[in-house]
């Protein structure tokens, strides 16, 4: 019994498990991050203290580290950044209750300092343009990549509010009604390319803060590569010094 059990378990996990991870059948849009690129990683800063750290902390990371590596100095990034009132040393957090987001949300919003290495920096920037009108749902909006979110569209006022594009096709059998892709209203204060834009710039600052020393660690490593390349050419060539002889 034991060993069916455990059969049982092992084929739900291959079977089910990847299924559930894939989530819905929604192409992914190319973000083309660049961290080289710090007017964007500034412009994402900026999105992000405004629109998103009210509900989203980034606990494990630093205001003064943030300011320093996107090129922002430090006192201009304390008074146009920081809004409650926190030292520009603290982590990025917010004041608000786990248990009052579990109340008004449904669940707590969750931290995004590690947001772009477990989703994908793809992922988010889709995301953040799959918002569409829904009126059966709490906040008015539904998302065509994550169904049934809990989250309202906190850049609405930038974007607009978009509307559903849909079709109807056969599967198995039955006509079903598939969304292929959203439209705004125009209502924003933003142009769509503006928009997408923004959503490229809140992406690539997403990416950064996932994980802030990966530009200085690609540089030490082609710099470690180069150095193990010579010491490879002067180890062949000392080889060959000493065996001269055997040989």
């Amino acid at each position: 019994m034991m060993k069916k059990l455990l059969i049982g378990l092992f084929a739900l996990s291959i079977n089910v498990l990847p299924a559930m991870a894939a989530g819905p059948s929604v192409a992914l849009l190319d973000a083309g991050n660049d961290l080289t690129d710090q007017p964007s990683l500034q412009r994402g800063a900026k999105l992000f203290m405004n629109y998103c750290v009210a509900c989203h902390q980034m606990q494990y990371q630093r205001y003064e580290r943030t300011f320093r590596d996107i090129g922002i100095p430090t006192e201009i990034g304390a008074e146009q950044l920081i809004f409650d009132g926190s030292k520009v040393g603290s982590h990025i957090t917010n004041a608000m209750a786990k248990e009052d987001a579990e109340k008004w949300f449904g669940a707590a919003p969750p931290d995004l300092t590690n947001v772009a290495r477990v989703r994908g920096s793809d992922w988010i920037y889709t995301y953040l343009k799959s918002f569409y009108k829904d009126e059966s749902r709490p906040f008015g909006v539904n998302n065509t990549l994550f169904p049934s979110v809990g989250m309202p569209h906190v850049l609405q006022e930038l974007q607009g509010l978009p509307t559903a594009i849909t079709e109807k096709v056969e599967v198995n059998g039955h006509t079903v009604t598939r969304i292929v892709a959203t439209e705004t209203d125009g209502s924003g204060e933003l142009s769509v390319d503006e928009y997408d834009q923004a959503a490229r710039d809140l992406t690539n600052f997403l990416e950064y803060v996932g994980e802030p020393s990966r530009l200085e660690s690609e540089a030490i490593g082609i710099k470690v590569i180069g150095f193990l390349f010579i010491l490879f050419i002067l180890a062949f060539m000392l080889k060959k010094e000493y065996w001269r002889d055997v040989h």
